[in-house]
């Protein structure tokens, strides 16, 4: 059971750094959620693959940077009705 969570960590973390992927939208691909990204990726993932860890601490980073932005254009997008 131990591996297959440590196995599903370094999964995420692969598919968010080859995608620039956000939290949400790994949680979505993968079936979880947002709360499991988070504890795969800064708790577990830290303790099995460092230099994975910090690839996707850069790209969270980067993504909550921008967050104001895609949350002004997701606004505008609904109230614009596209």
């Amino acid at each position: 059971m131990r591996s297959s969570i440590e196995e599903r960590a370094v999964s995420l973390a692969r598919y968010i750094v080859e995608n620039r992927a956000t939290v949400r939208a790994a949680a979505k691909h993968f079936g979880v959620s947002k709360s499991t990204v988070h504890k795969d990726i800064s708790d577990r993932l830290r303790r099995v693959n460092e230099p994975l860890y910090e690839e996707v601490k850069g790209v969270l980073d980067f993504n909550k940077s921008e967050r104001h932005i895609r949350g002004g254009l997701a606004t505008r997008r609904k109230y614009k009705g596209e």
